[in-house]
């Protein structure tokens, strides 16, 4: 797994001061992004919360999940959350350290007594004795929340005198584009009310059982039943164990929504599980199995294929303008592109952190992270294979449905039907498409294009 070293850097510690209507969160912004451009220490918010405690734990909830690996248990290494700032509300957000948990606190309009709030993304200060102050909030005392430096801090700030250095996966980048590519496709499957919810929750297990299978659940009059297999209705519960972060919140929770793809056969599949809480939502997302990350899905990898989607990408990134709900059919009508090469721009978008998905409201929104997510791309090994394939002039058509793809020593053949490609490869055997295109099929599908566009220019001639 590549590693680079990030440093995040903060004007100061964040910190919980005073007591009572006095209670103050400062939480502190390293290097971000918003309408301005590049700031080193971006201030999007101040203002007082509807619901102080819930608003403390669903944060301390993003805050577990950074500084979590649900397999392989290794020495912890917390990513500081990242938040956006839409206008209208506020988005936390984090990913496991096994990038297989991507974790969300939205913190609506109502839960912020309507304040103003701004627009762009940083990364924000989470350190142990903030989350040690946030454990022990009570409820009923007000909480004014602050997301950058107080504006003392700014006319005085000579450079940062707190500095965070973590190792950042290549594959926790990539994360982020895959789990927005992959819940797209999720439905709402199930919702509990308040004290159902609390108790299926309650009643999950906290560990892993060796050699456990994929547990599955279905909805059973007002509860979830727990399943061995894909039943209709079911939705799979990969590891139940890395829902933990819920119980921090389970006290505020009003909801509980579950989201999904249908069930294809009994291969194990992600799934989002969002708590409603008063003013705000908690969505944690999970990974298919709990030994397998998000970041080699291969979700977005027919959408970075594209010729087009990066110029499209370009043309429509100018148009997101920090929204909180990015309609795809919007934009097309505002680039005038068809919808499709718009989905496959957000996608591409995705893969540089500059959108991500909120199925709540079935809608992207903007942001932008403040580290180089360009990674993603350029290190994504089934397209950077597929690519070398393409300049080698490894694909050669045998007709209008196959192709003969050399790689290696070996050849492969790669067959279309419905629009679909198959391939004889091990990876596609394994797969079947279930983890995104193997490289001869991505390889085959960038030669196709490319023939069709050479065709195209010499027909116009």
């Amino acid at each position: 797994m590549t590693r680079t070293a990030h440093t995040f850097a903060y004007a100061g510690s964040s910190v919980l001061t005073g007591s009572g209507a006095g209670r103050s969160l400062g939480l502190e912004t390293a290097g971000g992004l918003s309408p301005a451009g590049a700031e080193v220490h971006p201030r999007f918010f101040a203002g007082f919360l509807s619901e102080p405690r819930a608003a403390a734990r669903g944060l301390l909830a993003v805050a577990d999940v950074a500084a979590s690996h649900y397999f392989r248990q290794v020495r912890r290494a917390s990513l500081d959350p990242v938040v956006t700032a839409n206008g209208d509300r506020l988005r936390f957000e984090s990913f496991s350290g096994c990038c297989g948990v991507h974790a969300r606190l939205d913190v609506l309009p109502e839960g912020l007594r309507g304040a103003d709030t701004g627009h762009g993304t940083t990364n924000v200060d989470v350190n142990n004795p903030l989350r040690d102050a946030l454990s022990r909030l009570t409820d009923g005392d007000p909480l004014h929340l602050r997301i950058g430096p107080d504006e003392l801090a700014v006319t005085t700030l000579d450079g940062p005198v707190v500095e965070k250095k973590v190792p950042l996966p290549e594959r926790w980048l990539r994360g982020f584009a895959e789990s927005q590519a992959i819940t797209t496709g999720f439905d709402l499957r199930a919702e509990l009310a308040s004290t159902e919810a609390v108790r299926f929750l309650r009643s999950l297990p906290r560990g892993t059982a060796a050699g456990s299978g994929p547990l599955w659940v279905v909805p059973a009059g007002r509860t979830l039943r727990p399943t061995t297999r894909p039943v209709p209705g079911a939705v799979c519960l990969p590891g139940p164990e890395r829902l933990a972060a819920f119980q921090r919140v389970l006290r505020q929770a009003t909801a509980l929504r579950v989201y999904g793809p249908v069930p294809d056969g009994a291969v194990p599949t992600a799934s989002a599980w969002e708590i409603a809480l008063p003013g705000m939502r908690l969505t944690l997302t999970l990974s298919p199995e709990a030994g397998r990350g998000f970041s080699g899905e291969g979700s977005v990898l027919e959408a970075l294929a594209m010729d087009t989607a990066a110029a499209d990408a370009d043309l429509v990134s100018v148009l997101l303008a920090w929204e909180p709900r990015i309609d795809p059919f919007d934009l097309a009508e505002q680039s005038g592109l068809p919808v499709e090469r718009v989905r496959a721009a957000l996608a591409r978008l995705g893969t540089a952190g500059q959108v991500g998905y909120d199925l709540a409201e079935a809608a992207y929104f903007h942001r932008e992270l403040p580290y180089d997510a360009r990674r993603a791309e350029r290190h994504n090994p089934r397209l950077t294979a597929a690519r070398a394939l393409l300049a080698e002039g490894a694909v050669a058509f045998d007709g209008p449905a196959t192709a003969q793809v050399a790689s290696g020593e070996r050849r492969y053949l790669v067959r279309e039907s419905g629009g679909a490609l198959s391939c004889t490869c091990q990876w596609w055997a394994d797969h079947r498409g279930r983890r995104g295109p193997c490289k001869h099929t991505l390889a085959t599908r960038m030669a196709r294009r490319a023939a069709a566009a050479t065709t195209a220019t010499g027909d116009a001639r």
